[in-house]
């Protein structure tokens, strides 16, 4: 997100319920760890907005799947960062089933970027970002259906595209 973008979160209303994480970020760390998301982070940290990025906020010496389901459902708003390897992990595919079901069950705020992919190859895991889905299709053939229904999902959620903004 460029700094100048004039997004901001999402007022809480009443009744809403308090949030432990503002935002939540989803990513694939080797693809974007040490550029796009810690830049991400750094612009929400510097806004003071609570954010949870798994090298930096999950607790050392806690079991990791637990953690991040937890965090996901203790979170306002995930953003979601697909990468041309996002899908070649089955824990960002995991994490990605849980926000959906969590936005469908919970209210949870959706924000899809699109890095270095674009929507339609999300959706239809086609390109790298296919090639990556289909060895997580051989290895996890019984939770295959969920993840494409969580990646067809979120595909169809306006996001950002980097490249489509001045300067990324």
């Amino acid at each position: 997100m460029a700094s100048s973008s004039s997004y901001s979160l999402p007022e809480p209303t009443p009744s809403s319920r308090s949030y432990s994480f503002n935002v939540f970020l989803s990513f694939r760390g080797e693809d974007t760890r040490k550029t796009f998301v810690d830049h991400l982070y750094s612009a929400l940290v510097d806004r003071k907005i609570s954010t949870y990025k798994d090298d930096e906020t999950l607790p050392r010496g806690e079991s990791i799947r637990p953690s991040l389901l937890e965090a996901i459902e203790a979170s306002q708003i995930a953003v979601i960062i697909f990468s041309e390897n996002y899908a070649d992990s089955s824990w960002c595919l995991e994490e990605l089933a849980h926000i959906m079901k969590c936005k469908d069950e919970r209210e949870l705020i959706v924000m899809p970027v699109f890095y270095d992919v674009v929507p339609s190859e999300v959706r239809k895991q086609e390109g790298e970002f296919g090639r990556g889905f289909a060895k997580q299709e051989a290895r996890n053939v019984n939770k295959v259906e969920s993840w494409r229904k969580a990646l067809v999902d979120a595909s169809e959620i306006a996001g950002w595209e980097p490249k489509n903004i001045a300067n990324g």
